[in-house]
């Protein structure tokens, strides 16, 4: 049993990894389908938790696809889930890497570079947007992620201090 899930898994994270490009969070949406939905290993909460704890936590955002193993099957899915997700990338990273310096004078280059960042930031809201629905049940909660947009868009406040305002509303139970 705990093997299929494990191979599910595998299987799973190393397709995501091939499609991350901008990284972890412009896969969210489909991580939370497949978590949730497909897979139901986890509620909507524990994946919004979990993300929560990946994004406070110091490291790579991608933290939260061990988390899910972890939540899953224990430390075997902790390491499988985060070989999964990186080895793929890292290698197509290694290779294509090569490649983009090879070619980096010609003008098909800088086209494919303008058309990716805003295709990655497209993925990177709708991944933001998967999240926001599975936390923002109550108005405090829809309103304290609205404050957080404008706080990280025109503040000019450290983020950390942000982290800290969620945790102190979190622990007064008004969310």
């Amino acid at each position: 049993m705990e093997t299929a899930v494990l191979l599910v898994m595998a299987r799973h994270f190393a397709l995501l990894s091939l499609l991350a490009f901008g990284g972890g969070n412009t896969v969210l949406p489909e991580m939370h389908r497949q978590a949730v939905e497909v897979s139901g290993w986890l509620t909507d909460q524990q994946f919004a938790d979990l993300f929560a704890i990946a994004q406070a936590a110091p490291g790579p955002n991608i933290l939260i696809v061990t988390l899910i193993g972890w939540q899953v099957a224990g430390l075997a899915g902790a390491l499988v889930a985060t070989a999964a997700i990186c080895a793929p990338a890292c290698t197509l990273t290694y290779i294509v890497a090569h490649l983009w310096e090879r070619f980096r004078d010609r003008p098909w280059r800088r086209v494919v570079q303008r058309g990716l960042a805003p295709v990655t930031i497209g993925i990177v809201a709708a991944g933001a947007f998967v999240v926001a629905q599975t936390v923002d049940r109550s108005l405090v909660a829809a309103l304290l992620t609205l404050a957080t947009v404008a706080v990280s868009m025109w503040g000019r406040i450290n983020p950390l201090w942000v982290l800290v305002l969620g945790g102190i509303v979190g622990a007064a139970g008004w969310v």
